[in-house]
């Protein structure tokens, strides 16, 4: 109360820290949830040979399913395919009226088969194309798809690593404003400090207010934080709709609005408690 100023300027500096620090929690769900759709809008399919039978292409499906590598392993019959590609070509009675003069379905039997990482597709490719499966299998759009596969991985790994390096990077900064913040508060009581040194006090005597002040202006620059972001979340919602219609932000941050503000009270508390320690060390040396 005594320093109202310097407390206002401790405590909106640690609430930009946590405010960084909240929007890269959104940031990294925000860059997973992208990554999933685009690892969900991505596949390969084996085609079978017209004469193969089914038995074989379900037991290949079993093993395939077995695979660490293999998320997820859809069969599609060849009845199943001719009605998916009537129901897509519906209006164009061209290629409707060609199929009518089929005397059987021209179309294949295959396999949808999703990785759990883009990386893993050869892997599951050359366990596709070994000799053994060549009376089976017809065709493995592996190859078609290689460049956008490749692509995607190494978006993947971009995203991890660039996410990981900003949250360390800011996060340090965050630190060390905060720190810097904290000392000079400290610094406009370093004469009382000493007083109460050279007076007998003991260490954790004189630390102890000092820290439960670093604390309370976590817990303050925390809810703050909270606060501020949450008109951002309700103007941005559409847009990052618009991008990822399967994302609901303004959904996610209600939805997890507890864990998000106790992250911040962890993160702020923490900071505070730890920056008002560091900064008090030097005047508790006479």
């Amino acid at each position: 109360m005594r320093n109202k100023w310097l407390t206002i300027a401790t405590v909106s500096v640690m609430m930009m820290a946590l405010f960084v620090f909240l929007s890269l929690i959104i940031f990294n769900v925000l860059t997973n949830n992208a990554i999933s759709i685009l690892r969900d809008k991505i596949d390969i399919s084996v085609y079978f040979q017209q004469d193969a039978k089914e038995d074989d292409i379900l037991n290949l499906k079993r093993s395939l399913e077995s695979l660490s590598e293999v998320k997820s392993v859809e069969y599609v019959s060849r009845m199943e395919a001719l009605a998916a590609f009537k129901e897509r070509h519906i209006a164009d009675e061209t290629i409707s009226k060609a199929l009518d003069v089929l005397d059987e379905n021209p179309l294949l039997a295959s396999l949808n088969i999703k990785a759990n990482d883009p990386s893993d597709y050869p892997v599951i490719s050359a366990y596709l194309n070994n000799d053994n499966m060549k009376e089976l299998v017809d065709q493995v759009t592996y190859n078609e798809n290689q460049i956008v596969i490749n692509r995607l991985a190494s978006i993947v790994r971009t995203a991890k690593n660039t996410g990981i390096s900003l949250t360390g990077a800011l996060s340090l900064i965050a630190m060390l404003v905060t720190l810097n913040t904290i000392i000079l508060s400290i610094y406009s009581t370093r004469d009382e400090i000493s007083i109460m040194r050279l007076v007998g006090a003991g260490n954790k005597f004189i630390r102890g207010p000092y820290i439960v002040q670093g604390v309370l202006y976590g817990v303050s620059a925390a809810l703050i934080s909270i606060i501020v972001m949450i008109p951002l979340v309700i103007f941005a919602s559409p847009y990052v709709k618009v991008l990822m219609p399967e994302m609901d932000l303004q959904n996610y941050f209600y939805s997890h609005i507890f864990s998000l503000i106790g992250y911040q009270l962890l993160f702020g508390i923490g900071l505070g408690a730890i920056s008002s320690f560091i900064a008090v060390r030097k005047y508790l040396k006479i």
